[in-house]
């Protein structure tokens, strides 16, 4: 039986946090997206941990980070996550963005420079996510609403035992645009590995009210690589387009990913993975 990964949870000036901590050398603050908590390691898939720290924090709402009045919006979570660091003692980290956690670390980047080597906004968010009106802001709210989340999840779960192949034909189509739906065995396990982690809790259903001033961006300074998926169905290009006009230091790398959103699946990572590599160096 495979072990579950060792988190902690410290109280820092802003509140409680729960994250991991893997590796040594240069500081890598993980800043996960939706249905994510600190436990997942996907995303440093390719990265050597002798060369690397990597700190993955569960945002408010997810794992055992509470969501509070102060950290709900995105620049709450930023000062959040800022104390984190100094808790750690860490003066300055390269900040990954992933998905929803992108808000969070464009208010990291904007609003502390001086504790920023470099941001990478991976299928990353850089503006409100839907308006209220839209069917999937609807839906996501309903379906992953607080109380009944965990439902929905264990059904998830149950069905991917079951009909492994089904599900993964379902969630490759809501991830990507690609079609026909292809995948390999391995990127079947890895989608599988993830959602059998899965949980919304409270983080999801307030991802879809998070929102950013726009002018935030403006201010970013530091070296930023957007990587983003052609085909992805989760986050649209307008928002990795926003980021490449707003951020002047900022360069913007597009792939023909099939698996859209999650460019970390299968050997199609090999080109964000160089890409993110050189950034690094």
């Amino acid at each position: 039986m495979k072990q579950k990964m060792a988190t902690s949870v410290i109280k820092t000036d802003k509140g409680m946090i729960e994250f991991t901590l893997r590796g040594r050398g240069k500081a890598v603050l993980i800043i996960p997206g939706g249905h994510i908590d600190c436990r997942e390691t996907i995303f440093q898939k390719g990265l050597d941990p002798n060369n690397y720290c990597f700190i993955t924090p569960s945002r408010p709402g997810y794992g055992k980070t509470p969501l509070t009045d102060f950290n709900k919006t995105s620049k709450g979570t930023a000062d959040l996550l800022i104390t984190l660091l100094d808790k750690l003692k860490i003066t300055k980290a390269t900040v990954i963005g992933i998905s929803a956690g992108g808000l969070t670390s464009l208010e990291i980047a904007a609003n502390y420079p001086d504790r920023i080597e470099r941001l990478v906004l991976m299928s990353a968010l850089t503006k409100k996510w839907f308006v209220e009106t839209d069917k999937t802001y609807k839906g996501g709210k309903k379906i992953f609403a607080p109380k009944i989340e965990w439902i929905t999840w264990e059904l998830y779960r149950l069905f991917f035992r079951i009909f492994p192949k089904m599900m993964t034909k379902t969630m490759f189509r809501e991830l990507s645009k690609y079609r026909p739906v292809d995948f390999t065995k391995d990127e079947m396990r890895e989608l599988k590995g993830m959602t059998m982690k899965m949980r919304s809790s409270q983080g999801f259903s307030n991802d879809l009210d998070q929102s950013i001033d726009q002018g935030t961006l403006g201010k970013i300074k530091c070296p930023t690589l957007i990587l983003h998926g052609n085909y992805d169905n989760s986050v649209d290009l307008t928002h990795p387009h926003n980021a490449k006009s707003k951020i002047n230091n900022s360069r913007l790398v597009l792939f023909n990913n099939r698996w859209g959103h999650l460019l970390w699946l299968g050997k199609e990572y090999d080109s964000p993975l160089d890409e993110l590599k050189k950034a690094m160096k």
